[in-house]
């Protein structure tokens, strides 16, 4: 392309950007002849940038035909966020990783799901395998549980009505009254345990954690030949989870 002195792609994604940076600077939109100009590309480069950045979501076309940013420039915004506060809080997963001989995992309940959103382990802290969707097996695990238990009643009721407690394992706990009482009754807390819930060979303990007004959790996984170390682990992931919270609920 650049051979015969036509555009290279990489002139063209920075029309692109150029033209999407005109686009934000006007909250009522404007037309793609003031973009142009703006931007100082010719009417009809504009207008064919302009077309794909509308077919791809980027940017949305007025009924007056203004252009304005469309909701993939949002999600756009949304992930960066979310990029941007677990980035803040790798380092201390990776720290308790490294003190503990541990994989260090973070949930957050979100859209009436608990979701895992990072996991960080390594050679000598090998990560629990995931052989069921996390959403299918929240009760099952200390940070699925560690949420349930911070839930108020009607959160609670409305997350169970939705979940089936399938049996993973002959330890499973798959009578919701049950589940509850084990959880709110953890000797523990506030954190909770799954020995061998969710896999045999396998215990973990989470505490809860915040970003804001969204409730998580932080938990760490490890074979079941160390369980006595739980008092141990508790006491090292209150601390780090009061560091994750202050970090997560900070402004970007």
């Amino acid at each position: 392309m650049g051979a015969d002195g036509g555009p290279t792609l990489i002139a063209s994604v920075q029309r692109a950007f150029r033209l999407l940076e005109a686009v934000s600077a006007h909250v009522n939109g404007a037309p793609a002849k003031q973009l142009a100009r703006e931007t100082g590309l010719p009417l009809a480069t504009a207008y064919h940038l302009l077309r794909t950045l509308v077919h791809d979501g980027y940017v949305r076309k007025l009924g007056d035909g203004g252009f304005v940013l469309g909701d993939k420039v949002q999600l756009l915004q949304t992930t960066g966020r979310a990029q941007a506060l677990l980035s803040r809080v790798r380092p201390t997963l990776a720290a308790l990783r490294d003190e503990l001989a541990t994989a260090a995992y973070l949930t957050f309940y979100e859209d009436g799901e608990i979701r895992v959103a990072e996991i960080v382990d390594g050679p000598r802290a090998p990560r629990v395998d995931l052989w069921v969707g996390f959403e299918d097996a929240a009760h099952a695990t200390a940070l699925g549980k560690s949420v349930l238990r911070e839930m108020d009643e009607d959160a609670r009721k409305d997350y169970l009505s939705r979940h089936h407690l399938a049996d993973l394992t002959p330890q499973t706990i798959t009578s919701p009254p049950e589940l509850l009482r084990r959880i709110d009754s953890s000797p523990v807390a506030p954190a909770v345990t799954d020995l061998e819930e969710y896999t045999l060979g396998t215990v973990c303990v989470a505490v809860p954690v915040y970003s804001g007004d969204t409730l998580g959790s932080l938990g760490v996984s490890l074979p079941v030949d160390r369980v006595s170390r739980v008092e141990e682990i508790r006491a090292r992931l209150i601390p780090t989870a009061s560091r994750v919270t202050r970090s997560l609920s900070l402004t970007i």
